[in-house]
């Protein structure tokens, strides 16, 4: 059963249809029952307001982040309990207003706005919702060319991520103020890859990754500018593409344009080797320090994934083909919800979408123009094809609204996307097939993959990622150390493909179309921190409508409709304070800040 939550069912030869039929609301959107999680959270906090243990943690604005975050906590500093939290974007986009009425061209130029580390991979989601719209696709070398951007976009996120953004908090400055005696047992245990890193022990590391002074975050700034600059050979400058449009690529895409990029592909393909060892050793000397690390940041094993890098000679932008080509990606697409894979079908991903605006400074919007996709699945009323952004700006309330992002959600389920949902569902997918990549035991058991880097200034390497018995902060960012050893094999993938493409003779890099009319479009696609997917609607050759949903609208979500909390806030709920303090306002929120980072926000 793909839906358990969602009113859709599948009969025997694959057709959609409602499971209920003449039903006034047969999505049940006003009779949403109130689960048990949110009535056990009212009677935590009405016992809290007495309890002289109990205060309130922010941190406003939460640093090293991407996104405008703040963070409130209700902590029981007694029991080193986390009893009630939110997670507030406090900045507005409102790219969708921004696009609507406007000609489709100005699509993908203004829709790479949206972020700014994962811009190449909106002006490809926006391309390719154009692409379906209009009814055409790019030529395999196109296709091609904006796959080796993004796998280089994707490699300078992660680096930047591990060792700039969430890296410091592992390191000597941070732990040794948060945690004396576990940077103590840091100075004195071995670190096991110090072959691949040269440092001897995990105080040694850590050192390395304090701030501006670390040669690990020295390094890290210059194979993020290395990863940049292929970006920038195939989008013409970086960030924000300014090559990609609909139907194509927009650079002289020959033999010197893609030498250029060898030599930085293998200058990354060397540093992976030494990322994974460093994170390795970092993980497994926390949990051996004490196991309650591993709490830190847990989530329930709900994974979404559109996934990306598309089959040149399979990718043809059809709604009614996604789930062939879909499949035929370098990371599967999927949904995985409590640790069961769904589907990787892209349709039925798509089809169980939804966004609840309760806890949004949105107002809910009525009508309900599509009630099935072109397959003929139908569609909730919050559906993003469906959906309208109406901003309500007021102060924010806990109890009411308090986030300017939605809370997206598949079959009414929150779900965690990234490196680590990428990594899972590509290793129990069974779908993948490349050279350097290679899926290991099976969906039920030992589930992972191995990565064959090869011999350049480094010998040749096998790295082997297992899916791990639960998400939590250090699992997500050890696989986005993974990640990177996936992420510059796939970018040599397409380099070896291109110039196979270029000795056939196929240059041809852009597809003529005609805007119609009236049209809808779908782009599936991943930036670093996760699924990431565009809707547009066209009307008289003009956009209509065009919804966003980002990776860190799914993850960073406030409460929904069943008063279930999204990710960010339920990895914060699940984590333990570790630090070592004796009054509350000597609380850092180290533990918290690690939860909440290892998402990339």
């Amino acid at each position: 059963m793909v839906f358990k939550n969602l009113p859709i069912e599948f009969d025997k030869a694959g057709q959609a249809r409602m499971r209920a039929v003449g039903v006034a609301d047969p999505f049940g959107l006003g009779t949403a029952p109130r689960p048990q999680i949110a009535t056990e959270r009212e009677r935590i906090l009405k016992e809290a307001a007495d309890n002289p243990h109990v205060y309130r943690f922010e941190v406003d604005p939460l640093t090293r982040v991407t996104e405008r975050l703040s963070l409130g906590a209700l902590i029981d500093f007694a029991a080193r309990k986390v009893l009630d939290v939110r997670v507030e974007t406090t900045g507005f986009r409102g790219c969708e207003l921004v696009l609507k009425n406007r000609a489709p061209s100005d699509v993908v130029a203004l829709a790479s706005r949206v972020s700014g580390q994962g811009s190449g991979a909106n002006s490809i989601a926006a391309a390719q919702a154009l692409e379906m719209a209009y009814g055409i696709s790019p030529p395999p070398l196109a296709t091609i060319v904006r796959s080796l951007g993004a796998a280089a976009e994707l490699l300078a996120s992660h680096v930047r991520h591990l060792f700039l953004v969430a890296g410091p908090d592992y390191s000597e400055s941070v732990v040794a103020k948060t945690n004396p005696s576990l940077w103590i047992l840091a100075q004195q245990t071995a670190a096991p890859g110090t072959s691949f890193h040269g440092f001897r022990t995990i105080g040694e590391l850590m050192t390395e990754m304090n701030g501006f002074s670390g040669q690990l975050y020295r390094e890290a700034i210059q194979l993020t500018r290395t990863a940049c600059e292929v970006a920038a050979l195939v989008f013409g400058k970086y960030p924000h593409p300014s090559s990609i449009f609909a139907g194509g690529v927009g650079i002289e895409a020959n033999r010197s344009t893609f030498q250029s990029m060898l030599g930085r592909i293998n200058q990354l393909v060397d540093y992976a080797k030494k990322v994974v060892a460093v994170w390795d050793d970092l993980v497994e000397f926390f949990y051996a320090a004490d196991p309650r690390y591993r709490h830190v940041g847990e989530t329930q094993s709900n994974f979404i994934s559109a996934g990306l890098w598309d089959d040149p000679n399979a990718y043809n932008a059809r709604f009614d083909k996604c789930n062939e080509w879909g499949e035929r990606r370098m990371t599967t697409p999927g949904v995985i919800v409590k640790g069961k894979l769904r589907t990787t079908k892209l349709a039925e991903i798509s089809a169980g979408i939804e966004e609840f605006a309760d806890h949004s400074f949105y107002s809910a919007w009525n009508g309900h123009p599509l009630k099935n996709d072109p397959l003929g699945v139908p569609l909730s009323p919050l559906h993003p094809w469906n959906k309208l952004t109406i901003p309500v700006p007021e102060l924010g309330n806990w109890q009411k609204a308090y986030s300017w992002n939605t809370a997206p959600r598949w079959d009414r389920e929150p779900m965690e996307s990234g490196a680590l949902a990428r990594q899972w569902i590509t290793a129990v997918g069974g779908k993948l097939k490349n050279e350097f990549i290679h899926a290991t035991g099976s969906a039920a058991k030992d589930a992972g993959m191995e990565i064959d880097l090869p011999k350049f200034q480094l010998p040749a390497t096998k790295v082997v990622w297992h899916v791990p018995e639960r998400a939590n902060a250090f699992e997500r960012n050890r696989a986005r150390a993974y990640h990177i050893s996936y992420c510059s094999v796939i970018a040599l993938t397409y380099l070896l493909k291109a110039f196979d493409a270029l000795q056939r003779g196929e240059t041809a890099m852009s597809t003529r179309f005609r805007v119609p009319q009236e049209a809808i479009g779908a782009g599936f696609w991943e930036d670093a921190q996760g699924c990431l997917m565009h809707y547009v609607m066209i009307v008289g050759g003009q956009i209509a409508n065009y919804q966003i949903v980002t990776a860190s609208g799914w993850m960073g979500s406030p409460q929904d409709s069943f008063g279930v909390p999204g990710p960010y806030e339920k990895a914060i709920l699940s984590t333990p304070l570790l630090e070592d303090f004796g009054h509350p306002e000597e609380c850092t929120g180290i533990d918290l800040l690690r939860a909440v980072r290892s998402f990339d926000p």
